[in-house]
């Protein structure tokens, strides 16, 4: 059984690689004070850095699970979201409101993907 772990701390590890399928850590904003625009921006940036460090990219996702502060900015982060998913090749996606480990974040993502 090959596990790889890549950016591993004591508590998670930002990438976990098995058969081929890459599990990435929750994804926040890069400046929880900003806008759910730029907060849903510079996750996705994150996203898109993180999948490239083991060479995949956003059009081998295979789920997305993405938490909201407040249903409010859904449709805001759904702009950012369509602009970034490559055409026909969206994930499934799930979209929920939940409480964010930090008052500022508005955003948080939880992808998995194909290597």
């Amino acid at each position: 059984m090959n596990i790889g772990r890549h950016g591993t701390s004591e508590r998670s590890s930002k990438i976990v690689v098995h058969n081929n399928v890459a599990y990435l850590c929750g994804q926040v904003a890069a400046d929880a004070e900003q806008d759910i625009t730029h907060q849903t921006q510079t996750m996705l940036a994150k996203v898109d850095e993180l999948l490239a460090s083991i060479g995949s990219d956003s059009s081998r996702m295979l789920t997305a699970t993405i938490y909201l502060k407040s249903m409010v900015d859904f449709a805001a982060m759904n702009l950012v979201w369509n602009a970034w998913v490559p055409a026909g090749h969206a994930p499934a996606r799930a979209c929920v409101e939940a409480a964010m480990a930090r008052p500022t974040l508005l955003v948080e993502i939880s992808v998995t993907a194909a290597c």
